[in-house]
């Protein structure tokens, strides 16, 4: 909830300020009041005088009255939820506090919002009274990603002739996060690092083998059959053998942003598809509890507060989810050519799972590439079809020798890769890829994803 705000009245330029807020009906009777004046004069009319007289202080007086009257208020804004899938709805509550002595007028409240958004939400408010609340809400949705602002929170204040309409706005905003769609996943056998698979959880060994030991000092509590009597002797000190410790495995889903790999903007656009599905792959690997990270072609990871830029476990993993969710809500087109930064980052031979969304491949990145499966316990590749998705056409041609040769260097160097072609599911495309394991499935073990 943002913080409460106190709308006051402006005090420079009060003369001006006030003026400027005059109505038509105002600016019509100020209009005709000096008109009257100056027949009166001409005329020598009295009557008509006195009469343009009132028509033409009329509206000042309420310009006046309205500018110098002070009502403090103050308003809040609440998201439900605050971050959204694109083509969700998230709700939006306003609360308005009379914290004054006196009682308000009529309050024309109005909040603002993106156009992408919807349009500008507006709201009457009767006379609130002194303690009084009163609360409203309204609808945003939008189809794109992104990042929106909401405010700041305007009130109109107007007298009771309709001669005068000021506008003072709060100074706090909100923002509302729209994040890619995501598809469920079922679990399904890819090859890679088999060591657990199942629940996301892989045995390390601290034992390399009988003399080969990496002991740790002794603790309250540890078992004395456990002392390594040698590395006690060496060190001085009590030390005892490491036991086997659970380790998450680990899931690098890498996201091909470059400009050139991709044609077409809009929620129905390729690059949209290829964000869906990192974001979909990402949730479904935290929710089997891997340890992921979002990589780009550009080389910059998410998260990475870590040493190795891995998610964590419990919350520190909601946290991550959260912030490569958002990551992944404004991210767009790199200016780069080239996967050669993807490829520096992955380390080799620790990176456990390596999903890839690539958008279209040239031979030196597909071979940069195929290069990246020997850094990786397994790799799974969606190469989508620029042939498919630069047409408008419901008619899906086949797909190209180019594109078909890319995917067979791919598989030739171990990646299962799957082409992509417009309006596809993801989640019939990971069902695919567990058919297609059959026959491009590395010598390693096996298991669930």
């Amino acid at each position: 909830m943002s913080a409460p705000a106190e709308a006051d009245r402006e005090e420079s330029g009060g003369v001006r300020t006030a003026l400027a807020g005059l109505t038509t009906r105002g600016r019509s009777f100020l209009a005709a009041g000096v008109a009257a004046v100056i027949c009166a004069y001409i005329l020598g009319q009295s009557d008509l005088r006195r009469v343009g007289l009132l028509l033409a202080v009329l509206p000042l007086i309420c310009a006046g009255v309205l500018y110098r009257t002070r009502y403090r208020v103050a308003g809040s804004r609440r998201l439900s939820p605050s971050r959204v899938p694109a083509g969700s709805e998230a709700r939006v509550h306003l609360r308005m506090d009379n914290v004054s002595r006196l009682p308000t007028g009529l309050l024309m409240l109005q909040d603002r919002v993106p156009y992408v958004l919807g349009p500008r939400p507006r709201f009457v408010l009767d006379r609130v009274e002194p303690g009084g609340r009163r609360e409203v809400s309204y609808r945003v949705r939008s189809d794109l990603r992104g990042r929106y602002p909401l405010g700041p929170l305007q009130l109109r204040l107007t007298d009771p002739f309709g001669m005068c309409e000021l506008t003072r706005s709060f100074s706090t905003f909100d923002t509302l996060t729209v994040i890619p769609k995501t598809e469920p996943l079922s679990p399904i056998r890819l090859s890679g690092e088999a060591k657990g698979y199942g629940d996301g959880r892989q045995r390390s060994l601290a034992l390399a083998g009988e003399d080969d030991v990496i002991p740790r000092g002794y603790r309250y509590g540890d078992d004395l059959r456990r002392v390594h009597w040698r590395s006690t002797a060496r060190y001085g000190e009590l030390m005892v053998r490491r036991e086997e410790q659970p380790q998450r495995a680990r899931c690098t889903v890498l996201l091909d942003t470059r400009g050139i790999a991709y044609d077409g903007a809009g929620p129905d656009s390729a690059f949209e598809w290829a964000v869906s599905g990192a974001a979909s792959v990402l949730v479904h690997m935290l929710e089997r509890g891997f340890s992921v990270r979002l990589l780009t072609d550009t080389g910059s990871t998410v998260p990475g507060e870590g040493a190795d830029g891995f998610a964590g476990s419990g919350q520190d993993s909601a946290d991550a989810a959260g912030l490569m969710m958002d990551t992944l809500a404004v991210v767009d087109h790199s200016d780069g050519t080239g996967l050669s930064r993807a490829y520096d980052v992955l380390r080799g031979g620790n990176e456990g799972l390596l999903v890839a969304f690539l958008g279209d491949l040239d031979d030196e990145q597909a071979a940069v590439a195929a290069k990246m499966r020997r850094r990786s316990g397994g790799a799974l590749a969606f190469v989508l079809d620029p042939d498919t998705w630069v047409r408008e056409s419901t008619d899906v041609p086949a797909p190209g020798d180019a594109h078909e040769e890319r995917l067979r260097m791919l598989r030739e160097s171990g990646w299962t890769a799957i082409g992509v072609e417009r309006g596809t599911p993801l989640a019939e495309l990971w069902q695919q890829a567990d058919r297609e394991r059959l026959s491009v499935a590395a010598a390693g073990g096996e298991g669930r994803c």
